[in-house]
């Protein structure tokens, strides 16, 4: 059997996370990401989690090699041995040199292995206005956008009848911060994928079942 590695690259709200999450279900591929990852081992006491946890509290970025250390170990597991779909790393250059070092170390067993990055390509403004737009339910955690995908009853949520809250963070000068810096530190993957042969770009522009059937031709490729 052919072993996928999928991994994912977009700015903010461009539907990664959607995407990701469907895709994982669909191939039986684990879903990981670093936040989640760093959640768990915290919440298992690991060596690992309890250093992660010191920088945390502080309010401060979980050193790079610490992280690269606990995907490291996620991507050893039995339960990626045939692939897996990895969302939210590599963020900057070095850590996309940290995981061709792990997948080096991981994929030791004979048969083929396919390297994707799969670039989410979307216009700015819409963004933009995916995040000024948005809104989430604090209790149930559902996601909603005022543009995009409204609640049937204006601010209440769908599922549990909760009052939709808009995050303080989301709007229009924050959102632009946080494209310049995804710009600065992160599109440099793009270039650096895409001199490797191994960068497939979709257009991230329309529906969820629209980007979905990109992203499978993408997948397949």
């Amino acid at each position: 059997m052919t072993k996928k590695e999928l991994i994912f690259l977009g700015p903010p709200a461009c539907g990664k996370g959607t995407q990701t999450n469907k895709l994982s279900e669909f191939l039986g591929f684990p879903h990981v990401d670093t936040g989640s990852l760093l959640r768990a081992e915290i919440a298992n006491g690991s060596e690992e989690g309890k250093f992660a946890k010191t920088f945390i509290d502080k309010g401060q970025l979980v050193p790079a090699e610490l992280v690269g250390r606990i995907i490291a170990k996620k991507l050893a597991g039995d339960d990626c041995k045939n692939g897996y779909v990895l969302d939210g790393y590599p963020r900057s250059l070095e850590q996309a040199q940290m995981l061709e070092d792990i997948n080096k170390n991981v994929d030791k067993e004979p048969g083929e292995v396919i390297f994707k990055a799969i670039y989410f390509d979307i216009d700015t403004q819409i963004l933009i206005d995916r995040i000024v737009a948005r809104q989430s339910c604090p209790k149930c955690g559902e996601i909603y956008n005022k543009k995009f995908k409204p609640s049937k009853i204006e601010n209440i949520c769908d599922k549990c009848g909760t009052e939709l809250k808009t995050r303080a963070d989301d709007n229009e000068e924050t959102a632009k911060a946080r494209f310049d810096t995804y710009f600065r530190e992160t599109a440099p993957l793009i270039e650096f994928y895409e001199k490797k042969g191994v960068l497939y770009k979709i257009d991230a522009n329309g529906s969820i079942d629209e980007v979905w059937e990109r992203l499978l031709k993408a997948v397949n490729a």
